[in-house]
């Protein structure tokens, strides 16, 4: 689930506990978490309304329900989704985490069905910032699969997400010597 920084920053200040979505299927669950630019949220409840409520569209930041409607007009069912920040994300501390024990046994694993993930932390730490669009263009891949295994990477504090595109953490600057020499 996508939210703009500004949605973002209210969840933080306490300001917005729901987001209302458009969704064929949601793609978060009740009980959950998301990993967000700005932190950790909790995913409280998930739950699909016939029609939002002028308390909902207020708590989701919204003027008026009509307001939240016209905005989230078209294809899908409608979900509310009771949110909560919780804190830091916990990966930001582990991308300065250079102890590499595990790592490289992870990244074997994922690299089980044919190697990847030294191509693309080569092609990150070759084009930082660069749209996955287009790093995905430079392996002849989908952008939506690029963007999935970078997630994989991010999981592990190898990868940080930037307002366009990725960097390698200082984990993924050592990890990638760490290839580089083995």
């Amino acid at each position: 689930m996508l939210l703009k920084m500004a949605q973002l920053e209210a969840i933080r200040r306490g300001e917005l506990s729901v987001v209302l979505r458009r969704w064929r299927r949601p793609t978060v669950r009740s009980g959950g978490t998301l990993n967000t630019a700005l932190g950790q949220l909790a995913i409280d409840q998930v739950e699909a309304v016939e029609a939002v409520t002028d308390a909902d569209a207020v708590s989701a930041g919204y003027p008026s329900a009509a307001a939240a409607c016209s905005e989230l007009a078209g294809e899908g069912t409608l979900y509310r989704i009771r949110v909560r920040f919780l804190g830091a994300d916990p990966r930001a501390a582990l991308r300065e985490d250079t102890d590499l024990t595990g790592v490289l046994a992870a990244l074997r694993r994922l690299d089980a069905r044919g190697p990847w993930t030294a191509r693309v932390l080569d092609l990150i730490a070759e084009h930082p910032a660069r749209r996955a669009g287009d790093l995905a263009a430079m392996l002849g891949r989908e952008t939506l699969p690029f963007k999935q295994d970078v997630r994989k990477l991010k999981a592990l504090g190898l990868t940080e997400s930037l307002e366009v595109g990725y960097r390698l953490s200082p984990r993924g600057q050592a990890v990638r010597k760490a290839m580089m020499a083995g």
